[in-house]
């Protein structure tokens, strides 16, 4: 019988085109061990036939069919606004969840409080190498997972602070998610944790990392790939963030590096055969100007917490994905943190 005491948790999984990979998920989520949970499936629009076996095989589950593809963040916003737990959990559907995965997530909350939570993520066909320990903000506004690719050696055994929480499993109470006003729905995906964790840090929300809570993740994500649909959103989703999450004193002290970065960026997407993207990218910032400002406004009014105390907990390493750049010469990288260095100072 379950404690009805114990708290629900609202476990949201959203679809796109997942196929076999939404099912297992699915089925290694119900041999979770926490009491009282819920699994919601949101799909958006997908053409295969994943959700359709998913009404047949698990009739205890929820199922929400958008009419169209809302994005990571609408959609996932679409969930949560029918979710009945007192903590909700977002969940990607490639995803494999050890048994105790959300007993520990829950014991995190209530050991550091209000907060958004992230497990340790590991390979999916090796269990040996980690997919992250927890996602890092640079001071550019980039974003990535630390020891992506390590070896996991029993070295991040420890729960901690992060930069942000990874969107792949990301776990909260429903009261802050709403009190964040949830996923931010112009950003469509990517930067999407990453946004609603330094929006959440500017009030004094932190994010944390529990290394007991395993998950298992695929090298790289089902979706998009590396393909320029996801170059424009990355570029675009950054600049969105820089200039709603600065104050303008700092964004305009950050100013001459910040286009050294983009003439960076700029050769970086050229060299890519995605110059395109970065175009669109920063045509789309200038014509959502006037929203972008709405939101600044919206952001800064509620902000708790200085630019100048918040960076002490940004990167000035940037690590750039293997399959986005097998190269050894990072050069990229080398520049942008030595500017960032050198940036943070005036900061």
């Amino acid at each position: 019988m379950k404690n009805e005491s114990t708290p629900l948790v609202s476990i949201i999984i959203l679809n796109y085109n997942a196929g076999n990979l939404l099912l297992e998920c699915v089925e290694s989520v119900l041999q979770t061990n926490y009491e009282r949970f819920e699994i919601i499936i949101v799909d958006n629009a997908s053409k295969d036939n994943s959700v359709s076996i998913c009404k047949e095989r698990f009739k205890e589950i929820q199922i929400i069919e958008n009419e169209k593809n809302l994005g990571y963040c609408e959609g996932n916003n679409v969930g949560i606004r029918n979710a009945k737990g007192e903590f909700i959990t977002i969940l990607n559907p490639d995803t494999i969840v050890e048994c105790n995965w959300l007993d520990e997530l829950v014991n995190g909350y209530k050991t550091f409080g209000d907060g958004i939570y992230q497990p340790r993520f590991l390979t999916t066909d090796n269990h040996k190498i980690l997919q992250g320990t927890g996602n890092m903000i640079h001071l550019f506004g980039f974003g990535f997972a630390r020891n992506k690719g390590d070896t996991d050696e029993g070295q991040f055994n420890k729960p901690e602070r992060i930069g942000y929480a990874s969107g792949t499993c990301l776990f909260t109470s429903k009261k802050i998610i709403k009190k964040l006003d949830m996923f931010d729905s112009f950003l469509f995906a990517y930067h999407d944790d990453l946004d609603l964790c330094w929006r959440a840090a500017l009030e004094d929300i932190k994010s944390y990392y529990i290394p007991s809570s395993i998950v298992y993740h695929p090298a790289e994500g089902y979706s998009f790939k590396w393909n320029s649909f996801k170059f424009y959103l990355l570029e675009r989703n950054r600049q969105y963030c820089l200039l709603t999450h600065y104050s303008r004193k700092t964004y305009f002290k950050m100013l001459p590096a910040l286009i050294m970065v983009d003439i960076g960026v700029f050769f970086y997407y050229l060299k890519k055969g995605v110059i395109l993207s970065k175009f669109k990218a920063t045509l789309n910032i200038l014509k959502n100007i006037n929203q972008i400002n709405s939101k600044y406004k919206k952001i800064q009014n509620k902000r708790l917490i200085s630019d100048s105390e918040l960076i002490k907990n940004f990167d000035d390493n940037i690590i750039i994905p293997k399959m986005m750049d097998s190269e050894k010469n990072d050069s990229l990288g080398n520049f942008i943190r030595k500017l960032s260095q050198f940036t943070r100072k005036f900061v």
